[in-house]
């Protein structure tokens, strides 16, 4: 954290961050991005990008402060774009409306910004101070860091389990585990995220949508994927009877009539002759479609894969105050698993609540542990 800090500086970040949050759903693939401008100890200008309305967070405040913008300080979630895009850079904006100190958590991932922003404005005689509330500020745009760090989309998996770890009574029984108040959040989780993603025998045996019911606006649909290697997902299920309203994507092996009667209802087959395994060409694949973060839903063997592949950036498993026992019934993860515990997946930042008479438990691979 740089050393020129006022006693005010996390407060008004923290309300930038705020407002940044209200672009969830409504950016992808770009950041959320929110910007405060204060003169003296009043809030003269604020705003938040949403990619429809393309004009950035920072000259939406600017223009809310006018003329009271001169010699005031601006508190913006992400670090500025010093870059012309779709719109001319916000530093030049910054510069222009003669903002004098610009506070900012953190650097932009992109390569096209990171550290460029900060720089034109301390060549202009800002004064710019970083870092705080850093950490907040990373995990706010995790999925939009993970795009251009990693090359792919964010991997959330998030699981319901009993508390022995069990995710159903038997693979061929549908067993619904959670409460209405986790089911509630299950809804917030999805419509922060591009796309949701199952294995067919979910499909299968549960025939979910697999939309996001959160009545949160959002500027696109969100993205069914399925991994589906022999096509066990029903024509007549309700993912592929509403596939011309929603997308849907399949990824499979099967080159034969079920994957042309998918096409036929308007599901998006995507032949891989590893069936869905391949998860890095499933996540290429997903790039490729503007598609920044993933949801993992399930089940056993596909949770499983992921952690198998190391291709886990955050983990959720919402408990169920039951135990259900046998050898029958699955366990949260299948796959290989670790060889010895220090191949286990161990998590860092790790935050419990709960949600009814559920556990909800979330953390991120010690590997990607940051801020």
């Amino acid at each position: 954290m740089d050393s020129a800090t006022k006693s005010n500086d996390i407060d008004f970040t923290q309300r930038a961050l705020a407002l940044a949050s209200r672009g969830v759903g409504l950016v992808s693939p770009n950041p959320v991005v929110g910007c405060v401008i204060v003169a003296g100890d009043e809030v003269v200008g604020e705003g938040f990008y949403t990619y429809d309305g393309v004009t950035h967070a920072e000259v939406i405040a600017l223009d809310a402060a006018g003329e009271r913008a001169r010699g005031a300080t601006a508190y913006v979630s992400l670090e500025p774009h010093s870059h012309h895009g779709k719109t001319p850079p916000c530093t030049e904006a910054l510069i222009t409306a003669g903002i004098s100190r610009v506070v900012c958590p953190i650097e932009d991932p992109n390569p096209l910004v990171s550290g460029k922003g900060f720089s034109d404005l301390r060549k202009a005689g800002i004064e710019v101070v970083t870092g705080i509330c850093k950490a907040e500020a990373a995990t706010l745009n995790e999925k939009f860091s993970c795009w251009h760090k990693k090359g792919r989309p964010f991997v959330h998996v998030k699981l319901a389990a009993s508390l022995d770890g069990r995710i159903s009574l038997s693979s061929s029984v549908s067993t619904y585990l959670s409460s209405d108040e986790a089911r509630k959040r299950v809804q917030e989780l999805r419509h922060e995220y591009d796309a949701i993603l199952v294995g067919g025998t979910t499909v299968a045996v549960d025939d979910p949508s697999l939309t996001d019911r959160s009545g949160l606006p959002r500027r696109r649909p969100l993205v069914r994927v399925i991994l589906d290697g022999h096509l066990a997902t029903p024509v007549k299920s309700n993912i592929v009877q509403t596939a011309k309203e929603t997308p849907t994507i399949v990824f499979t092996s099967d080159k034969g009539e079920a994957a042309a009667e998918l096409n036929a209802a308007g599901v998006e087959v995507i032949f891989d002759e590893n069936g869905g395994h391949d998860l890095a060409f499933v996540l290429s694949e997903l790039k490729k479609r503007e598609i920044q973060s993933v949801l993992v839903e399930g089940g056993s063997a596909v949770a499983g894969s992921f952690r198998d592949a190391d291709l886990i950036d955050k983990l959720s498993i919402i408990y169920a105050p039951l135990v259900i026992g046998g050898d029958d019934a699955p366990t949260a993860f299948a796959g290989s698993g670790a060889s010895s515990l220090s191949d286990a997946l161990r998590l860092a930042r790790v935050n419990v609540g709960l949600l009814g008479r559920d556990i909800e438990v979330t953390g991120y691979p010690e590997a990607s542990d940051r801020p």
